[in-house]
């Protein structure tokens, strides 16, 4: 697989990793965690256990296969994760496709805190409920959702919270503690800066 930028890199695609126990722990609990909650975030939260978690952490982090995710758009403008395992050096990376162009954007780092521009939430949904059908990637629209956490943008809309729950347990999240793992995702998301009024939007193909 080849992607403008990372030529150093052993990039394999990673959609294959997603129905695995252990994935979502990896994904999504240091963004749970962020904030100093008092309420530690835990692998039960997303229905999977230390051990999943242990296990497909050292898939995922193998500086040897760098994981992708290939999340593309009916109208071409769609999205790529890609975990970034260099030694010495590990993050995930995300990178925004645009049509017409033979390469894609990065747009957003996750290095223990999250770098960049990211996305307004009509942008992040507008990926999310758009799949093209036609191109290798992840199609289902709940997994797409969860694979971009690049919100920047504190005001998003009343639904946000009940449109997370339904992901999470989509994917898996028991009943029981989607509602926490949401509320602490829209937490850290929340926390973030606000778009600077000049900021270009990473869609927008400026």
């Amino acid at each position: 697989m080849l992607i403008k930028g990372y030529d150093v890199g052993p990039l394999v695609p990673g959609e294959s990793l997603l129905v695995h126990p252990g994935f979502w722990s990896n994904y999504l609990l240091a963004m749970c965690s962020d904030g100093g909650c008092a309420e530690r975030p835990v692998p039960e939260w997303f229905g999977e256990d230390g051990a999943d978690a242990d296990a497909l952490s050292e898939v995922l982090f193998d500086p040897d296969r760098w994981p992708v995710f290939r999340v593309p758009a009916e109208d071409g403008r769609g999205a790529v994760v890609i975990y970034r395992n260099l030694d010495g050096d590990y993050g995930t990376d995300y990178l925004i496709t645009h049509p017409g162009r033979s390469h894609a954007e990065p747009i957003a780092s996750w290095d223990g805190d999250f770098s960049g521009a990211g996305l307004t939430w009509p942008e992040l949904t507008q990926i999310a409920d758009n799949p093209s059908l036609a191109d290798e990637g992840v199609q289902d629209t709940a997994i797409r959702l969860l694979l971009l956490p690049l919100l920047t943008d504190p005001d998003v809309q009343e639904t946000a919270s009940a449109r997370l729950i339904a992901a999470l347990t989509a994917t898996g999240t028991p009943q029981d503690t989607a509602a926490i793992a949401a509320e602490h995702l829209l937490a850290h998301l929340a926390r973030r800066s606000r778009h600077d009024p000049t900021w270009t939007s990473p869609l927008s193909g400026s």
